[in-house]
């Protein structure tokens, strides 16, 4: 992964970002798939290096 852009350390982790925070389509509804988001942190200053969902297939339209 490198090296945190903000203070230079070299140990990072990952967290997930559930509940309320999740995200849904763009025009969702309240039956609308959601996915949990991963962030990959710094783990001696909390700057995070990168966000990403954890279940995209959920995002693709569905076949008819």
């Amino acid at each position: 992964m490198g090296e945190c852009p903000k203070c230079k350390s070299r140990e990072f982790s990952k967290g997930i970002q559930i509940g309320h925070a999740a995200v849904h389509p763009e025009n969702f509804h309240v039956f609308s798939p959601a996915s949990e988001l991963i962030h990959v942190f710094c783990l001696n200053c909390g700057y995070i290096l990168e966000s990403y969902i954890k279940q995209p297939k959920k995002f693709r339209p569905k076949e008819q």
